[in-house]
């Protein structure tokens, strides 16, 4: 098992280490110190589960989690938090992630987290899915540009104002795979067929000038 942690903190990296190699000398595990770092190793190496803190330098974790979900859809991503679950785990969840530890519970749910994960399924508290639950519901009552998150509604919006993929893509500062990615889960999500739809429904909906 190969396994990249992404925490700014070096203390703490090296006491995940100590668990993930404590219970089997046979993972391998790599670190990046930032957002930055973790799509440069993503790109040249290949995990079986990526730990990624939410709160680093430069661009936060949810801000790289929905980057490597369009550009790496398969890879697997346990958000690691010194925030509650109540804050941000729905939002990682629906951003893509197979699982949400709190740092004062990664001691001791870190090996089950990641067996969890790799078994194809998700590793989240009865907490957590009960917000989930929560969410879905009032998801019915909620406009369709609420339904993107806030990486979609940013590409949603320059679509609307007239930005090819290669405009939004070096505006944002992401691939033009990306952009394409999001463009395709925002139509799916909004029900649309095209962007001259997305055009239509931004300005119906006074989104854009």
């Amino acid at each position: 098992m190969k396994v990249l942690i992404a925490d700014d903190h070096p203390i703490f990296r090296e006491g995940l280490r100590q668990i993930l190699q404590g219970s089997d000398d046979s993972v391998i595990v790599e670190e990046a110190n930032d957002g930055h770092e973790v799509l440069e190793k993503v790109i040249k190496n290949k995990y079986d589960v990526i730990i990624l803190d939410i709160s680093m330098p430069g661009r936060n974790g949810l801000e790289i989690l929905e980057q490597l979900k369009a550009e790496h859809p398969d890879v697997h991503v346990l958000m690691l938090s010194m925030f509650s679950e109540q804050q941000y785990a729905v939002k990682a969840i629906k951003a893509g992630a197979s699982g949400y530890l709190t740092k004062n519970g990664a001691g001791r749910e870190l090996n089950n987290a990641i067996h969890k994960i790799l078994s194809g399924s998700m590793y989240i508290s009865p907490a957590v899915a009960e917000q989930l639950v929560s969410e879905i519901k009032n998801e019915t009552e909620k406009q369709p540009h609420e339904l993107l998150s806030p990486r979609e509604f940013q590409v949603m919006l320059m679509i609307g104002a007239g930005n090819t993929n290669s405009e939004i893509a070096k505006n944002l500062s992401i691939s033009s795979s990306a952009v394409s990615t999001h463009r395709a889960r925002i139509l799916k999500k909004m029900h649309l067929k095209n962007s001259a739809e997305i055009i239509r429904y931004t300005v119906r909906n006074d989104l854009v000038d």
